[in-house]
């Protein structure tokens, strides 16, 4: 079920055990010792041992395959990237087109089942060695618990997200002999799965801020913060996937605050400078142009704004997925696979009252020249990025053109790519927040139309230029479906590019769309005859994905962009010929069929 050579698994995963910051290769043992016996009794006798095989789980998260899909899943079929013009590449032309095949590398799971094998490995081995080192205590198995729980519910939430029904394991597989074939779980089973563990590890892991002031672990491991931030990612899916049947909205707002306050009081304790909003704000946003470079170059390697960064030291390991698939007009462009879409280039002066053709409204917005190049085109078609990407030739630009100001630079190549990958941030949280606010809201519920107003200004304002005029207005966003909108463009004008627009565009589609039902597979919401009886689609949800193609080219997508199943990917044709309890996604079994006749 977990993949076809089972013991691929069992050595990456062991062989990210030495790529781990601070730890010695683990390629000598494995020259020594047959593969399935490297998990057994010749490896789990110390806590180091443990140490070691956990650090190896978070770097597994770094691989080039992980972040690909992270990229791919959650960014490129969305309206925000397009395939480079000139780069000649099937695979991305038949996404872009909906032809998601059966046979594409980009429906394989695997590295991501990697992770979650290496987590029930570490669940596994834990109990033993506490019989055999002293030094590994019962409360250190109770955090490796918590952390390897967490990390193994964030995996199974991209799988839910990208393929909505999976195989739910929660035992190791460490030789040939235990692999099983499992059938896929409903997404209602699984994200309770996630909840369960997530609730269970946060009262043993780490707290946030509790490994030091600027120790990096204490945004490259899952601490309570990460987890709320899970969690509250977790409540909003399955709030909008169901209506909000479990009450799920109200703990994303509870979460939400709780990292908050904890943030606030970290920053309280550990920063005295003043920096950025300072002591009479509780968000301690970073202001106006230093956002770019204080969220993603910081001093520190790791931004005060952020809750989890999977960490690249570029020595070690090197953040080959952004280096080889975001395109960029420095050092080594020509390693780029993909640009910013058309709906970056220029400006729309609009209140966001309906939907917008472009991202920004206004040209005091920092983020508007510093996502992308080329900004203020309007007959450009697709950009070059440069948001987390720029590199050693390139000036970062503070002020908007029109203005005058300072300036910063930063210096640094491509070889060695060290570019943090950042999953939770603030501001990503603070949006959260506000998504669920308006989604159990009315028409008539002004206060919590105006909490949700609040912190989406809040997030953009800070990215504005000080002395701007054009700022959002609450007059113009006093109804629940303009509050929505408001959210979903404040999204993707804060967090474009770091895999979380697809996803954002599954909760609106979700909220506008009637019969979903979370117990239930696809496979299985069949009609009469056996054919597919899957709920149909929220038609703004088409509106938004064709904004990126050039006019007549996006009508194929719209038109064959119609149920539910389209929203996710096929399951691979290799798992499928291993695990015959795997189930198809029902439309592209259709669409085999249609390509055949």
């Amino acid at each position: 079920m977990i993949t076809n050579n089972i013991k691929k698994i069992i050595v990456g995963g062991l062989t990210c055990c030495g790529l781990a910051v601070g730890l010695s290769s683990c390629t000598d043992f494995l020259t020594i010792y047959p593969t399935d016996r490297i998990v057994g009794e010749n490896f789990w006798k110390t806590k180091s041992d443990v140490d070691q095989m956990v650090d190896g789980c978070y770097q597994s998260m770094l691989s080039a395959d992980v972040q690909t899909r992270a990229i791919i899943w959650g960014a490129y079929r969305s309206d925000e990237l397009v395939k480079l013009s000139d780069y000649n590449n099937t695979t991305l032309d038949n996404i872009s087109a909906l032809n998601l095949l059966p046979t594409m590398d980009y429906c394989s799971w695997e590295s991501y089942y990697k992770v979650i094998n290496n987590c029930n490995i570490v669940l596994n081995h834990a109990p033993d060695v506490m019989e055999l080192d002293p030094e590994f205590t019962q409360g250190d198995y109770e955090v490796v618990c918590a952390q390897m729980k967490a990390l193994r519910s964030l995996c199974y939430f991209y799988l839910v997200r990208a393929f909505r029904d999976v195989p739910y394991v929660t035992h190791s597989v460490e030789d040939d002999t235990q692999v099983e074939t499992l059938p896929q779980s409903t997404p209602a089973e699984v994200l309770q799965h996630c909840i369960d563990d997530l609730k269970e590890a946060r009262q043993y892991i780490m707290k946030s801020g509790g490994y030091g002031q600027n120790d990096w672990r204490n945004w490259g491991y899952i601490t309570t913060d990460a987890v709320d931030a899970i969690l509250a990612d977790i409540y909003l899916w399955r709030g909008s996937m169901t209506k909000n049947a479990y009450n799920d909205y109200e703990e994303v707002e509870r979460l939400v605050e709780q990292i908050v306050d904890n943030k606030d009081a970290y920053y309280k304790k550990y920063h005295t400078d003043k920096v950025g909003t300072g002591d009479e704000d509780k968000y301690h946003l970073y202001l106006y142009g230093d956002a770019l470079l204080e969220v993603f170059y910081p001093s520190y390697s790791n931004s005060r704004e952020s809750i989890l960064e999977w960490q690249y030291n570029g020595i070690n390991n090197s953040n080959t997925a952004l280096e080889n698939h975001y395109y960029k007009l420095d050092k080594n462009a020509s390693n780029g696979t993909m640009m910013a879409s058309q709906i970056f280039n220029t400006i729309e002066a609009t209140a966001n009252k309906e939907q917008a053709k472009k991202v920004f409204f206004s040209k005091n917005d920092y983020r508007f020249w510093n996502n992308v190049y080329d900004a203020d085109n309007a007959e450009a078609e697709q950009m070059a990025i440069r948001k987390m990407v720029f590199g050693e030739s390139s000036a970062v630009t503070l002020v908007p053109p029109a203005t005058s100001g300072l300036s910063k630079s930063t210096s640094r190549g491509y070889d060695n790519f060290r570019q943090n990958w950042v999953v939770y941030r603030i501001t990503d949280l603070m949006l959260m927040e506000a998504e669920a606010l308006v989604a159990r809201s009315t028409d008539a519920d002004e206060e919590n139309l105006t909490k949700a107003f609040n912190l989406v200004q809040k997030v953009n304002k800070r990215s504005m230029l000080k002395t701007a005029k054009d700022t959002l207005n609450a007059k113009d966003y006093v109804t629940k479906d303009a509050m929505e909108l408001l959210v979903l463009a404040e999204r993707e004008r804060e967090l474009c590019f770091e895999g979380k627009r697809w996803w954002d565009l599954l909760r609106y589609c979700y909220r506008g769309m009637d019969g979903v039902d979370i117990n239930k597979t696809m496979a299985s919401q069949t009609g009469e005859n056996g054919q597919l009886k899957a709920p149909t689609l929220r038609k703004s949800m088409t509106e938004f994905i064709t904004r990126k193609y050039k006019a007549g080219e996006g009508d194929a997508v719209s038109y064959k962009m119609d149920t539910e199943p389209y929203l996710y990917w096929p399951v691979y044709e290799k798992e499928m010929k291993v695990n015959n309890q795997l189930k198809q996604n029902p439309v592209w079994i259709q669409e085999k069929s249609t390509t055949k006749n």
